[in-house]
């Protein structure tokens, strides 16, 4: 008969003993199943992710490598920089044009060869009597495309500055028989650069701003206004695809149309006017001082560029002028501006007569916050510069074009009234001296000036009326003293690129 255990002997639940030792199998099933409700319990409170918030996610993980990769495919602006690339266009361009020349003019100008090219290098420099159209757009306009071969492909400022003046040089050698001609020099290697740079930062300007029109147009916009640019982006792909940085600087464009009246009008030797013209007037400022953090480091940091075509002069005028070399100042918590040396291109042909020039000039552009509701920007600038003058239409068909070391002024104002109005003042002054003249005798005194009242209508939308009057005062051996005056009033259409007329906000 088996002992009976007492109520105070060992008793262990939900265990039995063999052979002296107590069997736990049952309390370890009991354990592993308590975790494992436990367990389920704490699975069942985490919601599992969906299938599409899945795919979703890896979707915006593929974008993000497909952007890094594009990144690292398209290398920042000038680290693949060329130096034979843009030399090998710049001749073949020339080629090109010389061909073009020879067939299209069908004269013996342009036909040049070894004999002319030897002639050309062991010859004088003369100042030519050339077309003044030809010599003062065409050249220039030849220039840019020089240096915009050169800035595209990833050189610095005075890197494509010396593509511009050796593919001037290389055409008054080889392009044409005739000998070569310093004025063309100058006005199509520095003239070329001055316009080239500002229609290279537009450009990318244009290619830069990814917001409103879509990337065929920013792109087609871009290939108008800098097409070296363009033909560097299309044919190199990659390799010059990247855009040059702007540094998102202030700028204040402006795009006019509408129709002058004369109001003044002193023809002397010139024998054809058009007293009513339509009127086309593209303007910028780029970099306006007063933003925190932009710099001027770089030439062109800050520029000015406009250009007015008219039904009765083709082009009316094209300005630019940008700082070369500069620092950006400060008087006070209302006062900021920039000064150093600028670099100007100017032509003015108000139909009686028409004026070029390039030049550099010392001079400072500022903003001062005067009131709450008025602010004052303007630039003036002091300098000297080579400078060409020409009669239009001349009744006395002398087409002596008289060229001449000029010393040079600017001043230009805007007054900007609580985001309504802005009333712009600017006056020019060229006195063209006997120094570097050439065979041409005499000097000339030019002077030009522009009143502009702008009146916002709603948003970017303004109206404007426009005074502009030049006067030139001509004295030569020959024909004595001559003047010449045209003074028009107009009204605009204006689309304005900026609401505060580009006045900066300093707090920005």
């Amino acid at each position: 008969m088996e002992p009976t255990h007492s109520s105070n002997s060992m008793h262990v639940r939900g265990a039995r003993r063999l052979n002296g030792r107590y069997d736990i199998t049952a309390p370890l099933v009991l354990l592993f199943t308590l975790l494992a409700a436990a367990s389920s319990a704490y699975s069942a409170e985490i919601v599992e992710p969906k299938l599409p918030d899945i795919w979703v996610a890896q979707k915006n993980a593929d974008a993000r490598a497909a952007a890094n990769a594009r990144v690292v495919a398209t290398p920042e602006w000038g680290v693949n920089k060329s130096y034979a690339i843009p030399a090998a266009e710049i001749l073949g361009f020339q080629v090109l044009l010389n061909q073009f020349d020879r067939h299209h003019y069908g004269c013996c100008e342009f036909h040049s060869n070894l004999q002319t090219i030897r002639s050309n290098l062991h010859g004088p420099w003369v100042v030519d009597s050339d077309g003044f159209t030809v010599n003062q757009i065409g050249h220039p306009y030849a220039g840019s495309m020089y240096y915009g071969f050169a800035r595209s492909s990833g050189l610095s400022f005075y890197e494509s500055v010396g593509y511009a003046f050796a593919g001037s040089f290389l055409w008054e050698i080889a392009g044409e028989r005739t000998q070569p001609s310093k004025n063309d020099q100058i006005m199509t290697s520095f003239g070329g650069s001055l316009i080239g740079e500002p229609l290279f930062r537009m450009a990318n300007l244009m290619l830069e701003n990814s917001e409103g029109a879509p990337k065929v147009w920013r792109e087609a916009a871009a290939a108008v206004i800098s097409p070296p640019t363009a033909f560097n982006r299309f044919a190199f792909g990659d390799r010059f695809s990247a855009v040059f940085d702007s540094h998102k600087p202030v700028y204040y464009s402006r795009l006019q149309t509408g129709f002058s009246s004369t109001t003044q009008n002193t023809q002397g030797p010139s024998s054809k006017v058009e007293r009513n013209e339509g009127l086309l007037d593209f303007s910028i400022d780029y970099g306006l001082p007063g933003k925190n953090g932009y710099t001027y480091n770089r030439p062109f940091d800050y520029f000015s560029f406009q250009m007015i075509g008219a039904s009765g002069s083709s082009v009316e005028s094209l300005n630019s002028r940008g700082l070369i070399f500069g620092t950006d100042y400060e008087s006070g918590p209302s006062y900021r501006g920039i000064w150093g040396l600028y670099g100007s291109y100017d032509y003015l042909a108000p139909q009686l007569f028409r004026v070029a020039s390039t030049a550099l000039s010392l001079g400072t552009t500022a903003q001062w916050n005067a009131t709450s509701s008025m602010i004052v920007q303007g630039t003036a600038t002091l300098g000297v510069g080579y400078t060409a003058v020409g009669t239009i239409n001349d009744a006395a068909n002398s087409n002596n074009n008289h060229y001449g070391v000029s010393p040079q002024a600017l001043l230009a104002l805007r007054f900007i009234f609580s985001d309504k109005v802005s009333l712009d003042l600017t006056g020019r002054e060229f006195f063209v001296s006997r120094l570097g003249a050439g065979t041409t005798d005499g000097r000339d005194n030019i002077v030009r000036g522009d009143a502009s009242l702008t009146f916002r209508v709603h948003k970017q939308h303004a109206v404007a009326l426009k005074y502009l009057v030049t006067r030139r005062d001509n004295t030569t051996l020959t024909f004595g003293d001559r003047t010449q005056t045209r003074g028009t009033i107009g009204i605009y259409y204006t689309l304005l690129g900026h609401d505060r007329f580009g006045a900066v906000n300093f707090n920005d």
